[in-house]
């Protein structure tokens, strides 16, 4: 503490973010009011600059921490959620304790909410006042370490988590990878051809499938779910549950002779779509890896009736095991990233579209699987009769996106899908194609020359929302073909258009299970359902859960690209913790005095991160600081107030707000008297 009136130097830095503020907020007064009115608050200097964050800003302060022996700096500017960390470390590399250093956000709070100069003028220097009169209570935090164990989970088989496994895995550390499904590979693997390049969706999947099954350092657990989650970065205690196949897979060569033999088919509504069938003794594909099948209880005879045992006959190396039970193995991981992917939107929702009513109607899932030659049709695009080739076809776009009834936001793929679709249809059938859509969207490389390619083989696009499907007739030449009604809004008209063949391309949602499973490892979700990033901009792969990322559709509607960047940024974050072999966390946590603790358990069900337990032996609360994220609901709900949060003490808040008060009546007298 120094003789500055008894209270630490304070130095007070006011950022212009270059019109940001300034435009709205006059800095100058403000810089001149708080060296003014603020010294006997402990200020010493205050001073304005263009850009604080910059690295001239940044030395600016750096300058002043030595020359003038500051104990403490306030930096009003933008959000802390921005560049708290940034004020942090220019105080550090100057000697002073990170956590004497507080950002005032007089952009987001100040500039961007008020047109009228003055009165942002006086709300800033309230909120200066308010950041001074806190930091002054401050007291320096040292930051926790905490070790980080090498191994890393992966939760989610399709192509970002394949992708993650893989990075990882390569620069020589072990990977779990927990998968659902019998197969890795994700929707990828229902594909034909990828857009924009029309790649065989399984010639380049397939290689990364068959190096994650088989590489020495990647567990493949499929037919697998986690079911419970303990611990905190570096040191997670996760259980995954591995159902039963049946089939022994030590001894299975995987030589398919069980599966040609079964004598039993099902609709195989996951991996087909429900236009194609299965054996109860099944794999995906051919592709599939693991090359292990599975046995479908609910549809095998003899779990069914006690009678067959086909499989068990025919299989030459003995695999078959009926008494197979489930596993509950326990790994430890430092890291765990989440790329459980996206559920396809129910076209039944949309009633007017006719599908699951009108025979021809299909989804988009369906007709890739209609289009793959490894598919129900073996490659040809048929109607449902199985023989009759459509010649004329409609695709509509933003089945369940872009629509306030359903999901709001765009899919994302829609546009380009359908595009697809259409070169698909003329290059195999000769048919004509009908585009509906409401706008193009085709951001990304390539993607505009695709839609150029497809425009010049002569697909006709109509602007306009589907109203409706029907097969209600009206002439002869409509009879026996599904009607498209809908406004083309280009020329101004409503059309009726006859096709034998609708395309719905249906978008994405979130997993059905996303907010359970984000509860199961301590993430939330959007309005839409969406697992959340720390920051959509600027963190889009880290989670507000501290070892716990995310990637791929698991954050949000993407294309393949995009889903493999993900999953390579999250392994990068990864590795980078492993070969730190450390982490520091902020040492903002809440803190139980067990002394005043009553073991009331209010707070234990409170917490959104699971960081607080029971001790009974003791009979208090008790806060694992590496979960704690220090968002203060414990604190607030504590009827004994026996929790409190270094950094945002009753003393720090009560001063920040008597600084805000003091000045806003002092503000608001001056204008009532001027009145």
């Amino acid at each position: 503490m120094s003789a500055n009136n008894g209270k630490p130097k304070v130095g007070v830095y006011i950022c212009h973010c270059g019109t940001n503020i300034s435009h709205t907020v006059d800095v100058e007064q403000v810089r001149d009011w708080a060296m003014e009115k603020l010294g006997a608050e402990g200020v010493v200097i205050a001073r304005d600059y263009k850009f604080m964050c910059s690295s001239q800003g940044q030395d600016l302060i750096e300058q002043d921490i030595k020359a003038l022996g500051l104990e403490r700096v306030v930096v009003a500017a933008c959000s802390q959620h921005l560049h708290e960390m940034t004020f942090r470390n220019a105080g550090k590399r100057a000697g002073l304790n990170p956590y004497l250093t507080k950002l005032a956000s007089i952009r987001e709070q100040v500039a961007w909410v008020h047109e009228d100069r003055a009165a942002a003028t006086e709300k800033a220097k309230a909120v200066v006042a308010g950041a001074v009169q806190r930091v002054v209570k401050n007291q320096p935090l040292e930051e926790i370490e905490v070790p980080i164990h090498p191994d890393t989970l992966v939760v989610g088989g399709g192509i970002a988590g394949i992708q993650a496994a893989l990075e990882i895995a390569n620069a020589g550390y072990k990977v779990y990878l927990v998968e659902r499904e019998p197969s890795i590979g994700g929707h990828m693997a229902q594909f034909d051809k990828t857009f924009p390049t029309l790649d065989c969706a399984a010639c380049i999947l397939t290689p990364r499938m068959f190096e994650t099954g088989m590489h020495p350092n990647i567990e493949l657990l499929t037919w697998s779910e986690v079911t419970q989650v303990a611990g905190y970065v570096g040191n997670f205690k996760v259980t995954v549950k591995k159902k039963p196949r049946h089939v022994n897979e030590v001894l299975c060569t995987g030589c398919g002779a069980c599966m040609e033999k079964c004598p039993k088919k099902v609709v195989d509504q996951v991996f087909e779509a429900g236009i194609g069938y299965r054996k109860a003794i099944y794999t995906n594909s051919a592709q599939a890896m693991p090359k292990f099948p599975v046995i479908d209880t609910a549809n095998c005879n003899f779990f069914q009736k006690g009678t067959c045992k086909v499989c068990e006959k025919t299989c030459p190396t003995k695999a078959i095991d009926y008494e197979q039970k489930e596993e509950m193995l326990t790994i430890a991981v430092g890291n765990i990233i989440l790329a459980t992917g996206y559920d396809l939107f129910d076209a039944r929702r949309v009633s007017n579209y006719g599908y699951g009513r009108l025979a021809n109607v299909f989804t988009s899932i369906e007709f890739e699987r209609m289009c793959n030659a490894a598919g129900p049709t073996s490659g040809k695009i048929v109607l449902r009769d199985g023989q009759t080739q459509p010649k004329t076809v409609g695709i509509v776009h933003c089945v369940g996106s872009r629509d306030r009834n359903y999901n709001n936001y765009c899919s994302n793929i829609c546009c380009m899908q359908s595009l697809k679709f259409a070169h698909l249809v003329k290059e195999r059938t000769g048919a004509a194609v009908y585009e509906f859509y409401i706008d193009m969207r085709t951001p990304m490389k390539s993607y505009d020359e695709f839609y150029q390619r497809v425009l010049e083989e002569g697909t006709l696009f109509v602007r306009g929302k589907v109203a409706q499907v029907t097969d209600a007739a009206r002439n002869a030449q409509e009879e026996g073909k599904l009607i498209i009604q809908v406004e083309d809004t280009l020329i101004g008209k409503q059309r009726r258009i006859p096709v034998d063949m609708v395309l719905l391309s249906i978008g994405m949602q979130p997993r059905h299970d996303a907010k359970e499973v984000g509860r199961l490892f301590g993430i939330g979700c959007s309005t839409d359902g969406w697992f959340t990033e720390k920051h959509a901009k600027l963190d889009p792969v880290a989670t507000m859960t501290e070892g716990v990322l995310v990637a791929g559709t698991a954050s949000g509607p993407k294309d393949i690209p995009a889903s493999v960047s993900q999953g390579s940024a999250a392994a990068a974050r990864v590795l980078n913790l492993i070969m730190r072999q450390k982490i520091a966390l902020e040492p903002i946590k809440a803190v139980v005095n067990p002394w005043q603790c009553s073991g009331c358990r209010i707070c234990n069900g409170l917490c959104p991160f699971n960081a607080i337990s029971f001790k009974a032996e003791h009979k208090v609360s008790e806060i694992n600081p590496a979960l704690c994220q220090g968002c203060g609901a414990c604190v607030a709900a504590c009827p004994a107030g026996a929790i409190r949060s270094p950094g945002f003490s009753n003393e720090q808040i009560f001063a920040q707000i008597d600084g805000l008060l003091r000045n806003f009546s002092t503000a608001a007298v001056q204008e009532e008297t001027e009145q």
